[in-house]
């Protein structure tokens, strides 16, 4: 076929037509979806609600505890969890590089080739010639060819530009899973810091009543060689402090396993945290008001709450993308190259070869699949859209849970330490008592059991009241801000990564 150069104006204005930019763009633009929130917190009027500002970045700093500081700072830099949240940031990066690379041309490639061949002389044409002839034929030829090839579906309908904004997305949906992992993090590792400090507490009380209780059997021992009382009242002594130190061995393996707990939340296995810890065993002070501002201001503070809707938004392009393929889909495909017998003169002007070849496809007999597709993408969307909204409203959820348990236990932290202060003195009313025979030893048994129970009530309160706050500030969604600055990965897995894999920049470029 010999090409005209009308026919070779005309292709090149097709091809024009068909890769003009500006063409519509299918499916729906996202619109976010409506959250039934909240104006107010329901103990907005609490004088120790602070509804004015929120504690956003560092909330663990109101405790005033350099050793919490320390470990939030250690899981930081080592949680390995954390770390898999950084590289799945990485992995959605690469992946808006492939979604912004196929509005280009799709497939493009650079060949070269040397193609030598050799015919027989006694087959067809050479076999028919006359004997004298055929000695002298030249039966080989060589072919040196290099060329250059592409395809390009013009991107009419929108189906790649709504897949860089689903990748887009995508991407921004795994950062802010990032920030979640980290807002979790922080928050586990100040929970756990206050169960180790309440059970360290837990421990030095019952401790205390051990030996509160040797002084009661010691007392009572007197009392029976003396004469002055029977034998029971020393075997109740007993009972009740082999009772108390059986709660020892309890409260240590409970410590001990948060500690494991804690240990594997700093990418360590289990170790001695004597050195992170500190010497302190006190439960951390709660201060006197908790900054939680508003309920709407969960929607942009929350990244749990905003990486669901980044979901909703992919989905919401998945829709188009699939769309697109209702419609027919416009290719141009094209090909430059050289071709000569000889090598020497491979790069002559006359060595060119090439043709252009724009065509459009359309899937018209698909028997409904494509469509169904759609509705598919579409029910996703929907269960998307759906998911951000009771995200937000879970989150809400949580907010006021941790709000009431800090308020609630803040009031039963008050009566316990009225009844702790009321057991102390009864104790010691029982003893001198019991010591001048003026009551049994059951009563100095029932005080003592008192007093352990509430003083072990109290304890467990005072952390309580640590780790509903603790609560409150991680539904508020704060902690994530320590990234700030840094990267998602850490620089030696940066390094191990660019040793194995050439990743460019997209390991260190910021968002």
């Amino acid at each position: 076929m010999h090409f005209t150069k009308r026919t070779g104006m005309a292709t090149l204005a097709v091809a024009s037509l068909l890769l003009a930019p500006g063409c519509t763009t299918v499916g729906p633009d996202f619109d976010k979806p409506e959250v039934n929130i909240a104006e107010t917190w329901l103990e907005a009027e609490n004088a120790t609600v602070d509804t004015s500002s929120a504690a956003y970045q560092d909330w663990w700093a109101v405790f005033n505890d350099p050793a919490l500081t320390s470990l939030i700072d250690t899981a930081y830099q080592q949680n390995l969890g954390l770390q898999v949240a950084g590289l799945r940031v990485m992995e959605a990066r690469a992946q808006l590089g492939i979604a912004t690379g196929l509005q280009y041309p799709q497939a493009q490639s650079v060949g070269g080739a040397y193609a030598y061949s050799r015919s027989s002389i006694n087959a067809p044409p050479f076999a028919n010639l006359p004997d004298n002839i055929r000695p002298g034929i030249d039966r080989t030829k060589g072919v040196w060819s290099a060329s250059f090839d592409a395809t390009w579906e013009a991107d009419v309908w929108g189906k790649f530009s709504r897949g860089v904004e689903a990748a887009d997305a995508n991407l921004a949906a795994n950062m802010l899973n990032y920030d979640s992992v980290l807002v979790t993090l922080t928050g586990d590792v100040a929970a756990l810091y206050t169960t180790i400090r309440t059970l360290e507490e837990r421990i030095d009380f019952t401790l205390a009543n051990v030996k509160l209780q040797e002084q009661a059997l010691s007392l009572a021992n007197t009392r029976f060689k003396l004469g002055a009382t029977s034998e029971l009242d020393v075997q109740q002594a007993r009972g009740l402090l082999y009772n108390t130190q059986a709660l020892i061995p309890v409260f240590m393996l409970n410590l001990d396993r948060t500690r494991n707990t804690l240990s594997f939340l700093l990418g360590m296995p289990p170790s001695n945290l004597d050195s992170l810890l500190g010497t302190s065993r006190k439960i951390p002070e709660a201060p006197e008001t908790v900054a939680v501002g508003i309920p709407a201001e969960l929607l942009r503070r929350r990244p749990d709450v905003r990486a669901a809707e980044m979901a909703a938004a992919a989905q919401s392009a998945a829709i188009g993308m699939n769309k697109a393929d209702l419609y027919p889909s416009f290719v141009l495909a094209g090909s430059i190259g050289l071709a000569s017998a000889s090598g020497s003169n491979l790069f002559d002007s006359g060595s060119t070869t090439g043709f252009v070849t724009p065509f459009f496809k359309w899937n018209i007999f698909n028997y409904g699949r494509i469509k169904n597709n759609v509705r598919v993408q579409d029910a996703r969307f929907e269960q998307a859209a759906t998911a951000y909204q009771n995200t937000a409203l879970a989150a809400a959820k949580e907010v006021q849970d941790g709000l009431q348990g800090f308020l609630r236990t803040q009031e039963e932290v008050a009566l316990l330490q009225k009844a702790v202060t009321a057991s102390g003195v009864a104790v010691k009313l029982a003893l001198n008592q019991y010591n001048q025979g003026a009551t049994d030893y059951t009563r100095v048994l029932n005080t003592q059991t008192a007093l352990l129970a509430q003083q072990d009530s109290l304890t467990s309160a005072r952390g309580q009241v640590v780790s509903s706050l603790v609560a409150t500030y991680k539904a508020l969604g704060g902690g994530w801000q320590l990234r700030e600055g840094q990267n998602y990965v850490s620089p030696n897995v940066i390094s191990t990564m660019q040793e194995r894999t050439d990743w460019g920049e997209v390991l260190t470029s910021a968002e």
